[in-house]
């Protein structure tokens, strides 16, 4: 079971998120959460999501190796 610190607020996850200069409203957040796109939990009225998945929204894009890439994919470029 996840710590009491692992659970924020939607300000908070906000705040996390303006602090690496992506913008968004906890509103914003809030609906992720509703609709399943974070782990939330809801007390006493308050919505919370998980510290690491606000972090991992923030996480660089995986790098692909061109080996992996479908054979022939850009075969039609100069």
């Amino acid at each position: 079971m996840p710590a009491a610190a692992d659970w924020i607020t939607l300000a908070e996850a906000a705040e996390i998120l303006a602090a690496a200069n992506v913008r968004f409203r906890p509103e914003t957040i809030g609906a992720w959460a509703r609709t399943g796109k974070l782990s939330s939990i809801k007390l006493g009225g308050r919505r919370f999501v998980r510290r690491g998945e606000v972090k991992a929204l923030l996480a660089a894009p995986r790098r692909v190796r061109a080996d992996e890439l479908q054979p022939g994919l850009f075969e039609d470029l100069p």
